[in-house]
């Protein structure tokens, strides 16, 4: 009995949704605003339950495929362009080098939903505060909803950088924050994320998203579990957050070392400073993320990314990811300078 505890608060425990608020956003957002889960890619699904079949979501390309795919899933979009392997009823926002990987929102179609995660996956850029101040007001102007996924923001070290998008003024009015401890503290296999949607956020028809998204998340959810719960309370103290520092430099140490190997050997290189991935840019010569993919497995026996898996703006790059031992890491480097050394 003393330890009994049965179904806990759907939107999570309060003391959880209290230390969120207060330790990871300093107080911006209110706790109530803060909706409890087992991770940002389950909230992703259930963001798009909320918003249903009938509105058009524009997509960054490259991105983490979850926000196509749940769009397909839901009925949103058309038939696939078997040339650009694109869906119809999606706008895709395109993310190159060329615009530092951050969409031109203004010079695209209208969408009600606008899907953007900072700092990326796959590309490992990091939006700035003008960027995502124009984005807001753009947002604004044009009646879109931005669901802005934050699942990397730990990584952020440069001054100045947003770590959430509530940072910006007005981001209250047309935003929703996805977020998770896979990234902050390892929670990958225990599950525990949150999305923060405002009190004040509505709809064109004056009804508040907040009162959707609880009734979407009381409906297919029964709240994570109460021992992952007391896990990310510990994560918040002082001593977690000392340890989450110490991961999060890790991982940061080893992009370093992943993004000066490859440019040492010759490639063009992008993200490894705000972000745990590293976006290569691969020659003509290599024939594409998917051959480049193959050939690294074969010469050196390491495991990369296609880009192409993220859309088809992710042609011609390859993904490196920081998340594995210093070790790996360090040997990986090694045979990628052997496998790829340029003549």
């Amino acid at each position: 009995k003393e330890t009994y505890s049965g179904y806990g608060e759907v939107q999570g425990q309060d003391p959880l949704r209290e230390k969120i608020a207060e330790v990871l956003y300093n107080g911006i957002i209110d706790p109530s605003e803060v909706f409890v889960s087992d991770g940002a890619k389950c909230d992703i699904m259930r963001v798009q339950q909320m918003f249903g079949p009938k509105v058009i979501s524009a997509v960054q390309d490259p991105s983490y495929p979850v926000y196509v795919d749940t769009s397909v899933m839901m009925g949103q979009t058309g038939e696939q362009n078997k040339d650009t392997m694109q869906y119809d009823n999606i706008v895709y926002m395109p993310c190159n080098p060329d615009n530092g990987f951050f969409p031109d929102y203004a010079s695209l179609p209208r969408a009600d939903v606008v899907y953007l995660c900072s700092p990326n996956n796959p590309t490992g850029a990091a939006a700035t505060r003008e960027q995502l101040t124009e984005m807001v007001k753009l947002c604004k102007e044009r009646g879109s909803i931005l669901v802005f996924d934050a699942a990397y923001a730990p990584f952020i070290r440069s001054e100045g950088v947003p770590k959430s998008i509530f940072e910006i003024e007005g981001a209250k009015d047309v935003a929703i924050e996805v977020n998770s401890f896979s990234k902050y503290a390892g929670f990958t296999g225990v599950r525990l994320g949150w999305t923060v949607v405002p009190n004040g956020l509505k709809f064109k028809d004056g009804s508040l998203v907040r009162d959707d998204f609880n009734r979407v998340m009381s409906t297919a959810f029964n709240g994570a579990s109460n021992i992952v719960q007391a896990g990310g309370m510990a994560c918040l103290d002082p001593e977690g957050q000392k340890e989450i520092d110490e991961l999060i430099d890790y991982y940061l140490e080893n992009a370093k070392i992943l993004r000066e190997t490859m440019e040492s050997i010759g490639f063009t290189v992008h993200g490894g400073v705000d972000a745990p991935y590293i976006f290569v840019e691969l020659p003509e010569s290599m024939g594409g993320s998917w051959n480049a993919f193959s050939t690294i497995l074969e010469k050196a026996q390491v495991v990369t990314i296609p880009g192409a898996g993220f859309g088809p703006g992710g042609e011609n790059f390859l993904r490196l990811s920081a998340f594995a031992p210093r070790e790996s890491v360090l040997e990986a480097c090694e045979r990628l300078k052997v496998a790829l050394k340029q003549d």
